[in-house]
């Protein structure tokens, strides 16, 4: 590895929640803490796991009755999406209070580049990490995990190291320390098939990865990996992407519901709705497309799907709905994947190719035109849901799955933040407050 003058060329750190959803939940109802906590209840999976459950040997992704059986004091609810995400705004907003450059990177992670802050902050970059983790802790109240080093990568790696509530530095002249102990297929951004391919070279660390020469690393490897090489060596490759997400490639929508139905009609609203969220989402983006996939996912978790194109490119539900659908001599592309002898537990929409939306030329049969007026019809609806909240207005086809409740029998139990409404809330529009106790109190 090249000879580290500075400890810190650069000071960026890496903040992880300690098991997100889980730990939202122990904050928002304090007799929960130091509790076995899971949530996903509607799912019938693990979604997230306080640590109490994971030091009982559970695990994401088993099912609820292996935990219950494992763990007969579980408390397993029901996951509040809306609740996470005000919540994960709030530790963003946090961390920005002391740098501007946050890139967030998931709902429970992101990185921050605190370099040149040690002066106007009067703290190292040790203290600043150490204040931004214990700030977070306070507000929020749950733990974070917190690494120090002059790269993204090496960042990544640390805020692993030590979990939970652990502040881990990996300085640029100790950076050769932990990477020796790091296995190389741990590094972020190096999958396992890059990882087997690097194991039969000879490689095995993430240090003797580093070490590896630059003529060898150009010959051998493509250019994300040889970025990766140049973070292992505290050079600075990856920078703080603090802008806001403005476009997609694709928009994917799937929900599950419980019990499984072979409900021909109640399967297709459940889909409907699925377009629908997904239409909205492209909407707001100013987006469209003419390529999609839907599916069916099987009770025993298998998926039949189709891949549709239509002559123009749309954000509209009934247009995506009405080419699935449409029916001449033979069946709909939905009637040859649904099978009625079949259960199904979840439906889904993929829109591929989005590009930005933009007035096509009028056609000569006049279906360009017709699209335009569908998108003014749903520019209105958009700014009625804007002003009274999601789905006030919605197809018809949606009807079952807007007013049936998703989940029934033991997982319908439904998050507190849809069943208790503050003062000015709607059943469809919310304030951006989360229900901590003192807020019900």
């Amino acid at each position: 590895m090249p000879l580290i003058l500075r400890s810190f060329p650069r000071a960026i750190i890496h903040i992880d929640a300690d098991a997100f959803f889980a730990s939202c939940e122990q904050s928002l109802r304090p007799e929960l803490k130091g509790r076995p906590v899971v949530t996903g209840k509607e799912r019938g999976i693990a979604a997230s796991l306080s640590y109490e459950a994971k030091l009982l040997g559970a695990s994401r992704g088993m099912t609820l009755r292996e935990i219950k059986k494992l763990i007969p004091d579980v408390v397993i609810l029901p996951s509040d999406y809306e609740t996470y995400s005000l919540l994960s705004k709030r530790f963003f907003d946090i961390v920005r209070r002391f740098t501007p450059d946050v890139e967030e990177y998931g709902i429970d992670e992101c990185f921050a580049d605190i370099t040149g802050l040690r002066r106007p902050l009067h703290m190292s970059y040790t203290e600043i990490a150490e204040k931004i983790r214990d700030t977070l802790k306070d507000e929020l109240g749950f733990t974070f995990s917190i690494g120090l080093a002059p790269t993204k990568v090496l960042a990544k790696i640390a805020s692993k190291w030590k979990k939970p509530d652990g502040l881990t530095i990996i300085s640029g002249r100790r950076a050769h320390e932990f990477l020796g102990q790091l296995t190389i297929g741990a590094v972020w951004g190096i999958g396992p098939q890059t990882s087997a391919y690097l194991n039969k070279q000879g490689i095995d660390t993430a240090l003797q990865f580093a070490l590896k020469p630059e003529d060898w690393v150009r010959r051998m490897l493509t250019k994300p990996h040889r970025e990766i090489w140049l973070e292992l060596r505290c050079v600075s490759v990856y920078t703080i992407d603090t802008a806001t997400k403005e476009s997609y490639q694709s928009i994917s929508k799937t929900k599950t519901f419980t019990p499984p139905s072979n409900d021909r009609g109640f399967v297709l609203s459940q889909l409907s709705r699925n377009i629908e969220n997904a239409c909205i989402k492209a909407r707001r983006y100013h987006l469209a497309t003419n390529h999609f996939f839907f599916f069916l996912k099987t009770q025993d978790f298998r998926l039949r799907g189709m891949e549709l194109h239509i002559s123009h490119k749309t954000s509209s539900p009934n247009e995506i709905l009405d080419c699935i659908t449409r029916s001449g001599d033979a069946l709909g592309p939905f009637d040859q994947v649904f099978s009625g002898s079949g259960l199904y537990r979840a439906t889904g929409i993929v829109l591929m190719g989005m590009e930005t939306d933009e007035s096509p030329q009028p056609d000569l049969f006049g279906q360009v035109i017709e699209a335009e007026i569908k998108k003014r019809v749903f520019e209105s609806v958009d700014r009625i849901d804007k002003k009274f909240g999601k789905h006030t207005v919605f197809i018809a086809s949606s009807f079952q799955a807007d007013h049936f409740d998703q989940h029934l029998g033991e997982r319908g139990d439904k998050p507190l933040r849809t069943t208790r409404l503050l003062k000015g809330e709607t059943k469809r529009r919310h304030l951006s407050v989360p229900l901590f106790q003192e807020v019900l109190n």
